[in-house]
């Protein structure tokens, strides 16, 4: 019996907040997968066939969590098996005694050596089923904590692109929830297993007082297996194309509890309206839930009449082969318990291999997520780094960010779009304070992601004192870098580890992290802290405390500081800072580089580079100036430099540019009234 498979469906136009928050439909339909088809069109055979494979994939994982769990509950479900054939036996032997001729006494006294084994059999069969549970129940915590530490493993070694690729985080989603139905397969497995071997033993009992009634035990069983499969489809395609729908929900209301957007949601009203799309959005979410309970109770429905039909032939050629003198009562009896047990055990494994067959699907997307981040692993080893490294070029470099995989492939010219970066050659000499300098889309940040090995070039090359950075082993790479960008992570830890975690690979030394912290003027942030450097730097939590956007930029500056790289990318540094500490970081920068430390400095205040050793000048990806500060603003110059320094100069100074209008008398008035 297969399920016939269905044309994916045309991908949805999405709700009204979906457009509105997320700029299109949330639904996917599951062609946008890669899945293999085969779960959207399986069959009892199928499914059979891939049993094996699906319990070894929870074996390994168990095996690699806790061995001694997986034995004691391997061997708990054989014992309970064989225990409930022998018990069959000897209720076979109960009723054949009791049913035999002589007197009542007779019979009675006769049975009692069968009725010892029945009790027997029983107290066994409840100690292996108590091993079985606590085995179990150790197990499940300790394989989930297995599978996410796998997938947490691979996530944190690809690359940045694999990171910010779309088909690739969905797949992330996915594969997150395979953690979980991993743990829960345990559970399955087990009572696949157990179900297996009662089903076996309930089944050779059978076949031994009469071979006709297995193909009935059997029969009874198919329309609910039919059900469960139809069922678990249904669940798992919708899973899919629900999957970021749920998310974005949840995005939604996570919102409105997190503490960084909590003054906006409440000043500009933003609650009602958030409130209003999750709304929106759940209601959606439940229609899909209502749609699939509807389905699933229709087809069982349809599956508990066809049971009921297959049960009554079941007992009507019981009934036949007891009337016609071919079975004896004694057997009969016993039939009708091997097929209750038989039909109970076989009903259970068919529910429990359904149940096996919906979870591995999840744990597939984890196995696949494993193969697909191996494709975009960070290549360990390579060409050591130069020690004494004088000078990075690059040359000659473009470079695309990667689009969004859904996109249909069009041409550039056709989408309007245009390189991050075209064609750029400019240089890097260590031990030097050199300024990436340019209007915002210029190339800067992307420059200074390219020379942290974040991303390859599509073209050209990046060299390291003549060593392409393609073949530089990353891990040496990324020990010379360091960076501090205006959107720095704030680590919800302490005060000191949020200095410490700029090395995390080395032992916290407190005498270091004070004196980054010196350097940066952080101690006179950790001064004012509650706890001092034990203060947790997240108010969500208890204890938890929140600082300034100045003084989170000082722990920043301290990270890099404490971190000691050889090259330090520092990218608008200042932007939280007043003047008088913007003029104090400046300085730090300045001596940084006076130690030999190479600085490269990403900001939009050009007075700020005064100092700088080399200024690149980007507009629209292209370097369109280098040179030094008086170079770039000499008499004679006319580049973009310079007109941008002017133009920020103007803002200080009683300067009509041209494009801009004179202010009114009246205008003029008022400013100096202010």
């Amino acid at each position: 019996m297969k399920l016939k498979a269905k044309t994916a469906p045309a991908e949805p136009e999405g709700s009204e907040s979906e457009r509105l928050l997320f700029g299109g439909p949330l639904l996917y339909a599951a062609r946008w997968a890669d899945h293999d088809r085969a779960f959207f069109e399986m069959s009892l055979w199928t499914m059979a066939a891939k049993m094996p494979r699906l319990v070894a994939l929870t074996v390994r994982l168990a095996w690699r969590a806790d061995r001694r769990s997986l034995w004691t509950v391997g061997a708990g479900e054989l014992t309970r098996g064989i225990s409930q054939a022998i018990g069959l036996i000897a209720v076979n032997a109960v009723l054949a005694t009791v049913l035999a001729a002589g007197t009542i006494g007779h019979r009675v006294q006769a049975a009692i050596p069968a009725m010892i084994g029945v009790a027997i059999t029983g107290i066994i069969s409840a100690l292996a089923t108590a091993a079985s549970t606590t085995g179990t129940g150790r197990l499940e915590p300790k394989v989930e904590r297995v599978a996410t530490e796998m997938y947490l493993g691979h996530v944190a070694q690809v690359e940045l692109s694999a990171i910010e690729d779309a088909d690739f985080n969905r797949l992330m989603d996915s594969a997150q929830y395979g953690a979980s139905a991993a743990r829960r397969m345990v559970n399955v497995c087990t009572s696949v297993v157990g179900s297996l071997v009662s089903f076996v033993a309930a089944a050779g009992v059978l076949t031994v007082l009469h071979p006709a009634l297995l193909p009935l035990l059997i029969l009874m069983t198919v329309p609910r297996s039919w059900a469960s499969l139809r069922n678990a489809r249904a669940r798992y395609a919708s899973y899919l194309k629900w999957m970021q729908h749920s998310r974005a929900g949840r995005l939604l209301s996570s919102t409105l509890m997190r503490t960084g957007p909590a003054p906006e949601i409440r000043v500009h009203g933003v609650g009602p309206f958030l409130l209003h799309h999750f709304r929106g959005m759940s209601e959606a979410s439940e229609a899909e839930q209502s749609r699939l309970a509807a389905s699933s109770a229709r087809v069982r429905l349809i599956a508990s009449a066809l049971t009921g039909i297959a049960a009554a032939l079941t007992y009507t050629a019981l009934g036949g082969l007891l009337a016609t003198g071919v079975m004896s009562l004694s057997v009969a009896g016993t039939a009708v318990l091997a097929i209750r047990s038989g039909g109970q055990s076989l009903t259970t494994l068919i529910l429990q291999v359904n149940n096996l067959y919906e979870e591995s699907a999840y744990v597939g997307d984890l196995e696949r997520l494993f193969t697909e981040a191996a494709k975009y692993a960070i290549p360990t080893g390579g060409t050591p780094v130069p020690q004494d490294l004088t000078l990075i070029r690059f040359e000659k470099v473009t470079f695309h960010y990667p689009e969004d995989a859904d996109d249909e492939p069009v041409k550039e010219e056709a989408k309007g779009q245009r390189p991050a970066l075209k064609g750029v050659t400019l240089d890097i000499p260590m031990g030097k304070i050199v300024a990436l300098v340019g209007e915002n889309g210029s190339g800067k940040t992307t420059v200074s992601k390219l020379l942290a090995g974040l991303y390859q070039p599509d073209s050209g090359s990046i060299w390291w004192d003549g060593v392409d950075a393609r073949a530089l082993d990353r891990a040496q790479l990324w020990s010379r870098i360091g960076m501090v960008t205006q959107d720095f992570h704030r680590w919800p830890f302490t005060c000191r580890m949020n200095i410490a975690i700029g090395r995390p690979g080395r032992p916290v030394e407190q005498t270091d992290v004070e004196e980054a912290a010196v350097y940066a003027g952080a101690d006179k942030v950790v001064e004012e802290l509650p706890r001092g450097w034990d203060t947790l730097l997240s108010k969500g939590y208890k204890g938890g405390h929140q600082i300034s956007g100045g003084q989170w930029q000082r722990l920043g500056i301290a990270r890099a500081r404490y971190r000691d790289a050889q090259i330090l990318i520092v990218d608008e540094p200042t932007s939280a800072l007043d003047a008088k500490a913007e003029l104090e970081v400046f300085e730090q920068i300045r001596e940084l580089a006076d130690g030999g430390q190479t600085i490269v400095l990403i900001t939009h205040r050009l007075a700020s580079v005064r100092h700088a050793d080399l200024i690149h000048v980007l507009d629209q990806g292209e370097l369109v100036e280098s040179g030094t500060f008086e170079e770039l603003l000499a008499p004679s110059a006319t580049g973009a430099f310079r007109e941008l320094y002017e133009m920020q100069r103007a803002q200080f100074q009683d300067v009509v540019l041209p494009g801009q209008r004179k202010p009114t008398a009246d205008a003029a008035e008022r400013s100096d009234a202010r």
